[in-house]
């Protein structure tokens, strides 16, 4: 097997990067809601690392990149890959093993399952979720990645998605709306301050995140060349744009610029240079953060006046934010180093490539929005999808995991906290003479 120890070792640190991006969304999500769901938010992703990660090597690295003939390949891969069998003796395309790319999409598969808990934050039984993400995976995930990346209907149509603007945000944007849908609203939602509790978590992931998404998207060259510094760069350019659109918006808007908003800004930049950063010029990456950054800032909005209760604006974030990346790519899309490609409307392209970015964001989240919201209402059916109103008063972080993300000891009627060891009552206090 021939291998390039350069391009191997990009791909190995690139998937750690991509690993580390799901604790970064544990930490984003789980600043953003109340203390007494801190945990359950955050248990929300870990788990994904372990229920997708059993199924991809079981059989989803297959579903999705065995190129198997037929009919059915333009849907779903074959089965020759199952428990990755053959995958340890190829390598891709002369440069790295195999093996590798199979880790590296793998964390593509995590983030994107874990993306969508953010929708149904305060709520969501801990078992039914766990269910939720293998069956999801399977019967969504899978075949998407399939379709764009692994030689499916989209990938012979000629679609663009360099990163997983497609794949994995809209993938996941259109999932966390059924989901939302399914479950319904937060017990006091619109009545009681539901703000995040802790600020600074949300910044530490955003920082996580950032870092990770070089891996995500100049790692998604597959190598390490003059098409992955473009990516890395647009990737820096595009967020930082977008984050400060956000502030400016909030600023016109409400008077203030917030650490929410750079935070939220920050991510949406990063969605939207997703599926375009390999494929466009340093302006065109930073145009898309600064539509990015604007339009986002005002679709969080979108779940009040349409009556939903998306609690993380997963929506508004990842849906509308990877709709606004793919889509631009049909005008942008330049190639700098890349031949035989169709270059975007504003190169002089014609029709047929925005058409095609139009169609993938339409027919993943259309296909992704039904299939979701079928595999919820059968859970909620049959085990129950929601836990009790009682419950989610109490803090699903007590009632579920028996524990709560801050300890703060008992305050005591001498006023000594037992943060600092055993409470000594007031009367034994003395002092000697």
């Amino acid at each position: 097997m021939k291998i390039d120890s350069g391009s191997t070792a990009w791909m190995l640190v690139s998937t750690a990067l991509v690993l580390l991006m799901t604790p970064g969304l544990a930490f984003f999500y789980g600043g953003m809601t109340r203390a007494k769901s801190v945990l359950n938010m955050m248990m929300m992703s870990f788990v994904a690392i372990i229920t997708v990660t059993i199924a991809w090597v079981a059989y989803g690295y297959s579903l999705a990149f065995d190129p198997t003939d037929g009919f059915l390949n333009k849907f779903v891969g074959g089965l020759d890959n199952i428990g990755l069998m053959g995958v340890n003796e190829a390598a891709y395309n002369d440069t790295f093993p195999m093996m590798v790319f199979s880790a590296f999409q793998l964390t593509f598969a995590i983030i994107t399952v874990a993306l969508i808990s953010g929708a149904i934050a305060d709520r969501a039984k801990f078992g039914a979720w766990v269910v939720f993400t293998v069956v999801w995976a399977t019967i969504v995930y899978f075949p998407v990645a399939h379709w764009v990346w692994g030689g499916g209907w989209l990938t012979e149509l000629g679609i663009e998605d360099f990163a997983g603007g497609t794949v994995v945000h809209i993938n996941a944007g259109a999932a966390a709306l059924a989901l939302a849908l399914v479950l319904g609203k937060r017990s006091g939602w619109r009545k009681e301050p539901m703000r995040p509790h802790n600020l600074t978590l949300v910044l530490l992931g955003t920082g996580l995140l950032w870092f990770g998404w070089f891996g995500f998207n100049a790692g998604s060259e597959l190598a390490a060349d003059a098409t992955a510094g473009l990516a890395f760069m647009n990737t820096q350019v595009a967020t930082a744009i977008a984050a400060g659109a956000w502030l400016v918006v909030e600023k016109l808007r409400d008077g203030h610029a917030t650490t929410l908003g750079v935070a939220s800004g920050a991510v949406a930049g990063l969605v939207a240079i997703t599926p375009a950063c390999g494929f466009v010029d340093v302006w065109a990456a930073a145009l898309i953060g600064l539509l990015a950054g604007a339009i986002c800032a005002y679709a969080v909005g979108l779940k009040y006046k349409l009556g939903f209760d998306d609690s993380l604006d997963v929506v508004g974030v990842h849906l509308v934010g990877g709709v606004i990346g793919a889509v631009a790519l049909g005008f942008v899309a330049a190639y700098p180093f890349l031949d035989g490609q169709k270059v975007g409307l504003f190169y002089g392209g014609g029709w047929s490539q925005l058409g095609l970015q139009v169609l993938g964001p339409v027919a993943v989240g259309g296909y992704s929005f039904i299939v979701t919201y079928v595999i919820g209402k059968i859970i909620d059916k049959t085990m129950g999808f929601r836990i009790a109103q009682e419950d989610e008063v109490t803090g699903i972080d007590i009632t579920t995991h028996a524990e709560t993300g801050y300890d703060l000891g008992t305050i005591h009627s001498s006023g000594v906290s037992s943060l600092n060891g055993p409470a000594v009552p007031a009367e034994a206090k003395k002092v000697d003479a």
